[in-house]
Order: structure tokens, then C-alpha cells, then sequence
């Protein structure tokens, strides 16, 4: 049977199946046939800056995690973090500050069952493996691979210890791209054929601040710098390919079942050139000509375009656009042989464009999205949505962490695995190679080695996570 037919075979059987009915998830506890959570799931996390501090925000609210302790050097976000869980009526939670690498006697604590781990990139590899190392199950910020041979790191470790590893990326949550994903599921599509999304983001704003202060005020970064600027930025100055690439690639792999029935096999890269960054810095009141800034050299192109290649087929174009004045828009589209959608704006349900032509009768003509997301909305934002109010990013937060400690609780393998992570990491040091060969072709590794074959779709299955 030939690819094309498999993959409609598939469209039909997912049309007809109700959530939950596709797959019977695998044990999350393969490594340890004794764990058990008791009532409480115990967390440590290993990095409380912002965006640390949004996910202590949301475990502190819950009644089924305890907050054990911090590890970060900073003690400015040790006490924002510490005054969230005082606010919440929690204990304190036990610091390690130390300087860097006082996170591996967090990892020793015999009391932690699992860690957040959100750090500047550079730290994802040897915190990740050290926790897996540990018998710490994982939650592990997003980013992009520093070298590829982390990405075969993480599963290497992963395969020897079997602790598992969650990739906590949020857009997969998002409230319209979840109905597309479920239109997806339904067959309303029909066969895919062609994916898009990307992180178009205008970030100058956070990549330079005054030093004080986190967003919008200043023209420094580095050891000058604040919160992501003193790190961040730095990429930005040595590298330049698809630096951030799992918001837009998650949610495509999802509806195109990469790792489970598909994967990723090819890619190529092109860059724009870089002046976006240089002009912030020039035009900052903080800033100007003469600033010593402005004299720095930014490698990284305004505007990287990725092209990737699937298995059974289909293409993905991912856009990092993230140096230039922009609103923002992650850019999806989603192209069937029977529908196509594509999103503006920051996923509202009447922020997008529709057309099905068999049910518009072959108008040719836009529908606005908003009808079809309410009647399709996902049963888990269905379930969830008073629940995941006021939670950051419009409530997608909330699901990545409620998955996070459910699947914990409930010794139910995580949606988004090692695999995933290594796979979605692994687009940036490819993207850097294509862009350094002028575009040349690159091949994607298989993580898997192989299992993409037999491994059954989980994400989003059923109305729980």
C-alpha cells in the first residue's frame, strides 16, 4: 500500500472514531514499576525567571502539587517566586542559588517527583540529562538545539533510563488551532498536503532593555541586559537559522502525525540579511549611533525561511521573523485537498480565513473562521475553558501544565515525548547547516529509529489533555 493511500485510510478512520477511541496510551512510569504520586504530585523547578514564574503561578494554585523547591541563582526571581506561593497560602519552597550549577543538589532531594526546567537554551541539555539521570520526570521549556548531537543526547538518555520527558509547547494548545486539529481529525481537510507557521514575533523589545527592566526599555543586552536580553540576545550576535522553531512546527506535526504514521525527512534554509536589530538600536532613545551597541554585528537574518520535506508527502514552511517591526502572527495555514486555513493575528476565533469548497459551494471566497472554530472547538478547551482563564498565553499555559501533572497523576504517557522534543529541537542546528551550505538540502535524523512507523497518535484524543 503506498503512502497517499495509507494516509486516507487513516483520514477515514479518524473521521469515524470519537475521542479517545484511537489508542490506548502507554505507561509514563516504564522506568520504575514502584512510583507512585500518592495524592500529591512533588515539583522542583530548575529556573524561576518570567517565564518560571508563570508556571509557579499555575502549580501554586493547584491542590495536587507541592512546590518543593527552586534552584536559580537570581535571588530577585527566588523572591517573586517564593512571594507567589506565599500568596497561594503554600509553603516555602527550599532555594538553591548557589551560582549555576546548585540545581544538581535540587536533583538529589529524595522529596522531588519531577522538574520545570526554564532556562536560557544553553542550559536544556545538561539540566534535561541530569534531571532524567536523577529519576526527575521533566517538563522542559522550548527552544532550539544548540548542536544536533543534543538532540541524539536527549533520547540517548531517555532510552537508558526510560524517565520521561515532556516538551511543554503551549501553541499546541491553542484554543483555534485545537478546532483545526479537531476539523483535522474529522476529515474536513480531507488528505493534507501542505503545513505553515512560525514564530513571527517583533522581539526587539525583549532582546534589548535598560537593564532594570524586562520589555521595551532600553538598548542593552548581555551582562548589561535583563531577563532574556542578558542571554537571549547573544544568540542572535553568533548564530542565524531557524532559532525558535517549535511554536510553528508543533501544532503542523500534530495534524500531520509526524513521529506517529509520518516524520520529517528533509529541509532547507534560506536567511535574509540583518538590519533590523542594528536600526532598534540606532533609533533607541537609549540608544543612537554612538552607542556601543551599534556597533555590534548581528549574524542571525531578519527573516529565516525553512522549508521541510515529509515522508508520506506533505511540505512545511516555517518563518522566523522576529528583528523587524511586526504585529503579531504566528502565520499558520493548514491546505487539504478538501479545506484550507490560515490564521492572523494571535488565534482568536475570528482572526483567520476559511474556505471548504464543496461545502461553500465553489465560491472561491473567504469564510470568516469564527462560526466554524465555535462549532468545532476542541471538547478539551470545551471542558477546560472557565478552568484555563487568566492563565497566560489565553489559557494555553494552563493545559501544558494540567498535562504536565495529569499524565504524572495518572501513569499516562506525555502527548509531546522525548522524540518530539528531539525532533522539534533539531530544526535549528539543520536550519544553521542549510543556511551556512547557501540553502543545500539537509537531511532530518529519525529519533525514533524507526518507531514513527507503529506509533499511534495521543495528542489531543480525548477532553482531558
Amino acid at each position: 500500500m503506498d503512502n497517499s493511500t495509507s494516509r486516507r485510510n487513516f483520514i477515514k478512520t479518524a473521521a469515524l472514531a470519537s475521542f479517545g477511541a484511537l489508542v490506548v496510551p502507554n505507561s509514563l512510569f516504564a522506568y520504575s514499576s514502584d512510583f507512585k504520586t500518592d495524592k500529591k504530585v512533588r515539583v522542583g523547578f530548575i529556573g524561576v525567571g518570567l517565564r518560571g514564574q508563570e508556571h509557579v503561578k499555575l502549580l501554586a494554585k493547584r491542590s495536587d502539587v507541592e512546590i518543593v523547591a527552586f534552584a536559580d541563582p537570581d535571588k530577585r526571581m527566588l523572591a517573586a517566586s517564593q512571594k507567589i506561593l506565599k500568596e497561594n497560602n503554600k509553603a516555602a519552597a527550599q532555594e538553591f542559588s548557589n551560582g549555576e550549577y546548585d540545581y544538581r543538589n535540587l536533583l538529589k532531594l529524595k522529596t522531588i517527583d519531577a522538574v520545570v526546567i526554564a532556562t536560557p537554551w544553553e542550559w536544556h541539555l545538561p539540566q534535561g540529562v541530569e534531571a532524567m539521570r536523577a529519576k526527575k520526570i521533566v517538563g522542559m521549556e522550548v527552544s532550539g538545539a544548540i548542536k544536533l548531537q543534543d538532540c541524539w543526547e536527549f533520547v540517548k538518555v531517555y532510552e537508558e533510563t526510560k524517565v520521561p520527558i515532556f516538551m511543554m509547547e503551549n501553541v499546541c494548545y491553542r484554543r483555534d488551532v485545537m478546532a483545526i486539529l479537531n476539523m483535522v481529525r474529522k476529515g474536513m481537510f480531507g488528505e493534507l498536503v501542505h503545513g505553515r507557521g512560525g514564530y513571527q514575533h517583533d522581539l526587539r523589545g525583549v532582546l534589548f532593555n535598560d537593564g532594570v527592566t524586562p520589555y521595551n526599555s532600553g538598548a542593552e543586552f548581555g551582562e548589561k541586559g535583563f531577563s532574556e536580553a542578558k542571554w537571549r540576545t547573544e544568540h542572535y550576535v553568533k548564530r542565524n537559522g531557524e532559532l525558535y522553531p517549535t511554536h510553528g512546527l508543533g501544532p503542523i506535526a500534530m495534524m500531520m502525525d509526524i513521529n506517529r504514521g509520518n516524520r520529517l525527512t528533509r529541509l532547507s534554509s534560506f536567511s535574509s540579511k540583518s538590519v533590523g536589530l542594528h536600526k532598534y538600536i540606532t533609533e533607541h532613545a537609549k540608544g543612537g549611533e554612538n552607542h556601543p551597541n551599534a556597533k555590534v554585528k548581528f549574524n542571525q537574518g531578519d527573516v529565516v525561511t525553512t522549508q521541510i520535506a515529509c515522508e508520506n508527502g506533505e511540505t512545511i514552511l516555517l518563518t522566523h521573523d522576529t528583528s523587524l517591526q511586526r504585529p503579531y502572527d504566528l502565520g499558520f495555514r493548514v491546505q487539504g485537498t478538501e479545506g484550507l486555513w490560515q490564521d492572523f493575528g494571535w488565534g482568536d476565533f475570528n482572526q483567520g480565513h476559511i474556505y471548504f469548497e464543496k461545502t461553500m459551494n465553489h465560491t472561491h471566497r473567504w469564510d470568516n473562521t469564527e462560526k466554524w472554530m465555535k462549532e468545532y472547538d476542541h471538547p478539551m478547551w470545551k471542558k477546560f475553558e472557565s478552568t484555563a482563564a487568566g492563565a497566560g498565553h489565553g489559557g494555553m499555559d494552563f493545559f501544558v501544565m494540567n498535562t504536565f501533572i495529569e499524565c504524572i497523576k495518572r501513569n499516562i504517557e506525555f502527548p509531546m515525548d522525548v522524540y518530539d522534543l528531539a525532533l522539534w529541537y533539531s530544526i535549528t542546528p539543520l536550519s544553521e547547516e542549510s543556511i551556512a551550505k547557501g540553502g543545500q538540502a539537509v537531511d532530518i535524523p529519525d529519533f525514533t529509529n524507526g518507531k514513527w512507523k507503529t506509533r499511534k497518535p495521543v495528542f489531543g484524543m480525548t477532553d482531558e489533555f
